[in-house]
């Protein structure tokens, strides 16, 4: 006895295509359609590829716009709280100097970034981090703390410490990263051209009012890392600065790409506790620093305000 047939043929089963007739004008818009979709689907796939690369998706854009910007850009997180004409001359600062030597300068509110409960110092980081999104094309991002003026602007950072030749002249190498005897070193073998952080030492350590990045993945990588919510956790007694120290020393990825330079380079403390061989302001110098001159009751507008008459004393001077 044969099988008898189901009501609901195997998905498979083929069916006679002869038994229904579609019309000339029907297949052809069905042609169409078809070729519509195609069309659509390959646009659609471009634009996807083109916003990527827009958005630094593609490490091969990303890469190729690098150096097409601004040499520099100057990072400085203001905090909202304070003095209002004092932020301003601040900020003139950068901008005076900015326009000078062609950078661009980046000014956020530490209350920007979601820090929770870690200190409000720690809002450097991904403001950095913040400025490169906003300045994918720069080559260089100088982080410079609000404590801080520069007091020679003929000097270019850029051509000053951060060109290869120059940094391999000035690496202080086999240096204990923590003075005075880290038995983490800075090592003696790098080269220039494979810098990617500059940093440099007070008489405590690795100070991070005034540092350099190149821009590029691995300084999206280091400041990702330095920001990772597991150091913010630990509760270090200098915050971010110790931080900072902590995967210096213990992460050879870093280590291998950092340039620790003198401190009269672009750090330079007008007061605290500078490194006792080159750390102490002296005229010429491109920073003056006023390291904490924003805590403990000090008062940054009246410590830094015989160096701001110095400055105006040098514009009036250059107008004449």
């Amino acid at each position: 006895m044969p099988p008898r047939k189901t009501s609901r043929p195997p998905p498979y089963a083929a069916r006679n295509q002869s038994s229904i007739p579609i019309p000339p004008a029907l297949r052809n818009l069905l042609r169409r359609d078809k070729l519509r979709t195609i069309v659509l689907g390959f646009l659609g796939f471009l634009t996807i590829i083109w916003l990527l690369r827009r958005m630094g998706g593609g490490s091969g854009g990303a890469a190729a716009v690098i150096g097409s910007g601004a040499p520099v850009v100057i990072v400085t997180v203001i905090d909202p709280r304070a003095n209002s004409a004092w932020v301003e001359k601040v900020k003139r600062n950068r901008e005076d100097y900015a326009s000078r030597h062609g950078y661009a300068t980046f000014f956020p509110n530490n209350t920007d970034y979601p820090l929770k409960s870690s200190p409000l110092s720690w809002a450097k980081v991904p403001a950095v981090r913040h400025a490169m999104a906003l300045n994918p094309r720069a080559t260089f991002f100088w982080y410079l703390d609000s404590t801080a003026l520069i007091m020679n602007p003929s000097i270019a950072i850029h051509s000053h410490l951060l060109t290869p030749a120059r940094l391999e002249k000035l690496m202080i190498v086999n240096e204990p990263v923590v003075p005075p005897d880290s038995v983490i070193k800075t090592f003696g073998n790098l080269k220039g051209d494979r810098i990617d952080v500059v940093v440099t030492q007070d008489k405590e350590g690795i100070t991070q009012s005034s540092f350099v990045v190149r821009n590029g993945e691995w300084a999206k990588y280091f400041l990702d890392a330095w920001f990772d919510p597991i150091y913010r956790s630990y509760n270090f007694q200098k915050a971010e600065a110790h931080a900072l120290e902590h995967i210096v020393q213990w992460h050879g990825t870093i280590l291998a790409k950092l340039a620790l330079v003198p401190q009269n380079l672009f750090n330079s403390y007008a007061s605290g506790p500078a490194h006792p061989k080159n750390g102490q302001y002296r005229e010429g110098d491109l920073v003056a620093v006023f390291p904490g001159c924003d805590r403990d009751k000090r008062n940054c507008a009246d410590e830094m305000q015989a160096f701001f008459d110095v400055l105006e004393g040098k514009n009036k001077d250059s107008q004449n």
